[in-house]
């Protein structure tokens, strides 16, 4: 396994992150424990910013705090210049207790509440990504109310979906998010928004796909929402000051995933946009996009200890260990494919292939499946890589296991940013029958 960012094996022979020996983290913090290696999310989050310095461009880099969110991963965002998003109030929230730049946070979500709609203005953020027509029609009437202005986003879908290698583009496309270009939908869309006299629309925002490894769908998406721009800048005189084209800018699971540099991607976006709008009357607008994934994905890492094993002869051998889809539900609904090594023998040569085993009730609770290991047993730490996004935002206290804590590793330092839950937290909530009865 080629390690990222400051991955190293030490002079103890153990996996070592940030300059910590992550042997040293699991005796501290227990297992699970989710490890970030901090200068990796600063060099992506830089190569990002970068690219657009170089080219010329206004821009902004928006992390998409779904991948992971919390008060300290905020304020590292922060730190480093991103925007961010949020898609709930829950999200905004954290936000504003890390004391995130209102003006720099983008609220999404295909669903977003009447009292988060108002908990968006109370906090005056940068703008709201505006998902259908209901919402449209919701902020149209808040922002009567309160005789305030809000800015906004209209999200569009181009009819181009993208995922790793494959993009398909269709007519019109079947999702739950956006306002459809092609039938029309988002024409009218921007004629009732343009309209509106609570309402600024500083442009459009599509999103595409996940864990994209070529540039092709967003130099399409580019191309077609440029092309229905000039339509409206001829119709409307609409001139956009923002095209948002999203994030889902891929990783490298595993040695079979080939993702492209951040540059690349950023070079041959702006590049398009360019192309495109140098024929037409439209000024060029700031570019946003939206990393989550590309920024904390493979910076982060799970600690395992290994627990029971079941040898099934001439079938398969099993490696339990103490957490799964409880910290990791992505392989049990993606089939998400992860690598990892031994973190207290890394170098170890390889002795047999074991699938690795979560500890919840579930026949689907596998993290892995024929990882090639050296004899593993009992008490031996697990590292599997690159679980830096979606797996603490995704974990659940399903079983009733605790969530894990989380630690970042930075210039030989470690800082516990979020405490593992107690048994006393799981129940903290919970009423007595007979206090439930006595609440009526």
């Amino acid at each position: 396994m080629e390690l990222n960012g400051t991955g190293r094996v030490n002079e103890r022979g153990h996996l070592e992150i940030g300059g910590v020996d992550v042997m040293d983290l699991a005796a501290e913090h227990g297992t699970p424990l989710y490890v970030y290696d901090v200068a990796l999310i600063r060099e992506r989050a830089r190569g990002f910013k970068r690219t657009f310095e170089k080219l010329g461009v206004t821009a902004q880099v928006a992390y998409a705090s779904k991948a992971f969110s919390s008060i300290a991963m905020i304020q590292l965002a922060e730190q480093e210049g991103l925007s961010l998003d949020v898609v709930s109030g829950g999200e905004l929230y954290t936000a504003i207790q890390a004391e995130f730049p209102v003006d720099k946070i983008h609220f999404h979500g295909n669903n977003k509440s009447e009292e988060e709609l108002h908990m968006a203005m109370d906090y005056k953020v940068g703008c709201i990504v505006v998902d259908n027509f209901s919402e449209l029609s919701l902020l149209d009437r808040i922002t009567s109310e309160r005789k305030e202005k809000v800015k906004i986003l209209l999200r569009v879908t181009p009819g181009i979906e993208a995922h790793t290698h494959d993009y398909i583009l269709t007519g019109q496309e079947d999702s739950k998010f956006g306002f459809d270009l092609t039938s029309g939908q988002a024409e009218e869309a921007l004629k009732q928004a343009l309209e509106s006299q609570g309402i600024e629309v500083l442009g459009l925002h599509c999103h595409i796909g996940s864990q994209i490894f070529q540039t092709t769908g967003f130099l399409l998406a580019a191309k077609k929402i440029i092309g229905q721009l000039k339509k409206w800048n001829a119709e409307f005189s609409y001139q956009p000051k923002v095209l948002n084209l999203g994030g889902g800018f891929g990783i490298r699971y595993t040695s079979e995933d080939e993702p492209l540099r951040p540059a690349q991607y950023v070079e041959e976006i702006v590049t398009e946009v360019k192309n495109q709008i140098a024929d037409s009357s439209l000024s060029m607008p700031e570019i946003w996009i939206e990393p989550g994934r590309s920024l904390v994905g493979d910076a982060g890492l799970t600690l395992y200890k290994v627990g029971s094993e079941k040898d099934v002869p001439q079938v398969r051998k099993y490696l339990a260990v103490d957490g799964g889809m409880s910290d990791n539900i992505r392989p049990a609904l993606y089939e998400a494919k992860y690598e990892a090594v031994l973190a207290n023998r890394p170098n170890d040569p390889v002795e047999e292939t074991v699938s690795i085993a979560g500890k919840c009730c579930e026949s689907g609770d596998m993290l892995i499946w024929d990882l090639p290991l050296p004899k593993a047993g009992r008490g031996d730490i697990l590292a599997v890589f690159c679980t830096g996004a979606y797996g603490y935002s995704m974990a659940n206290n399903y079983n009733r296991i605790p969530r894990p804590a989380v630690v970042f590793a930075e210039g030989g330092e470690a800082r516990l940013v979020i405490k593992r839950e107690t048994y006393e937290d799981l129940v903290r909530l919970d009423l007595s029958y007979q206090q439930a009865l006595n609440s009526k």
